[in-house]
């Protein structure tokens, strides 16, 4: 589902605002109805819209970038304050392109933009892996590799948040995988690999430690890697990215489909029946999340959870959750496993 306005926008010649001025200028029709509401949501791939009786489609293939963005550019796009946007650097033919979350002013690395909705949608909502390089003021603290392996639970979450948030309390899920690769009491170097995307969200986690991120830049997302891409330089994605990828969006939007089949139906005499006698639901296996849009990975939304102990794979990265093994204080990068009786490391507010 997306806004009408956006909807328009995205798929003819119509700027944003001219879609706007069309609406409400009454020249904008869903399945034949005059619609003067540019919010109003619409199924962009079953809406029947039409501007001046000239239907507007979306199309089925969508495309997606990948963009080493540089320090000193806000993902947005326009700024009141006048400040440069990736969309000053970025060609005009990837005006109307979505980015697939954000990197602050102050963070550069890989970042993701579509031309379709549903794709950006699909990527922000999932849990796949977002590997980050981290430069922090000062050392790694067993504090530290407590919250990255347990999880951070923190009532007050606002050192290290734009001054001007609205988000105060924060919940940090255990890290996939950690690793330090410099500790020089000064300044300390991380690989750090998360499932989320919240506001500056790693540098609220450390900020609680009483250290500052002075770098920060992202590497991969979802398995999609950026590689020797120059800094401000743009690619397509390959050709088994686009499958893998398409295969994951697919999995994503038959899942939705079927749990709104699925749905209790009204009967006549007002009493909900399931459209199911058993009211059990099949698994869709071919929708299941995937780490790289190809590596298996369980629909919960949590990763897995085990006692077991095993020695640290060679691997630099594993973004299998199921079967990974987490020995932060080697050398390997691995995916972690948590104490399923300590998902959380308690913080208390900071005064």
């Amino acid at each position: 589902m997306m806004r009408l306005n956006k909807f328009i926008a995205h798929y003819s010649t119509y700027s944003r605002r001219e879609a706007d001025q069309a609406i409400l200028d009454g020249y904008v029709r869903i399945d034949g109805e005059i619609e003067k509401n540019p919010a109003i949501q619409v199924d962009e791939r079953r809406a029947d819209v039409s501007i001046s009786g000239n239907k507007v489609t979306a199309q089925d293939q969508f495309t997606v970038i990948v963009y080493n963005k540089p320090r000193g550019e806000l993902v947005t796009k326009k700024d009141p304050q006048g400040r440069k946007t990736i969309y000053d650097s970025l060609s005009k033919n990837y005006r109307h392109f979505i980015p697939v979350g954000r990197l602050d002013y102050a963070s550069e690395g890989l970042l993701l933009l579509t031309d379709a909705s549903r794709v950006a949608t699909a990527l922000m909502t999932s849990k796949m892996e977002r590997v980050y390089r981290i430069k922090i003021k000062g050392a790694v603290s067993e504090a530290m590799k407590v919250a990255m392996g347990e999880g951070l639970e923190l009532e007050d979450a606002t050192a290290g948040a734009h001054e001007h948030s609205k988000v105060e309390s924060m919940s940090f899920a255990p890290f996939y995988a950690y690793q330090v690769q410099k500790d020089q009491g000064d300044y300390s170097i991380l690989k750090v690999a998360i499932g989320e995307g919240q506001n500056r969200e790693l540098r609220r986690f450390f900020a609680h430690f009483g250290v500052e991120v002075v770098d920060l830049k992202r590497l991969s997302f979802g398995g999609i890697d950026l590689n020797n891409l120059p800094t401000g330089k743009v690619r397509f994605l390959e050709r088994n990215e686009y499958t893998s990828l398409r295969g994951f969006v697919d999995g994503i939007e038959r899942t939705a489909t079927l749990k709104e089949k699925q749905k209790p139906a009204q009967s006549p005499f007002g009493k909900e029946r399931s459209t199911s006698e058993k009211g059990s639901y099949t698994k869709d296996k071919s929708s299941d999340e995937k780490g790289a849009f190809g590596n298996d990975k369980s629909r919960s939304e949590k990763p897995a959870f085990t006692k077991e102990k095993a020695k640290p794979e060679k691997r630099a990265f594993t973004k299998d959750k199921s079967k990974a093994k987490a020995k932060p204080e080697t050398d390997s990068f691995s995916t972690n496993k948590y104490n399923p009786e300590k998902k959380y490391a308690m913080g208390g507010r900071k005064k």
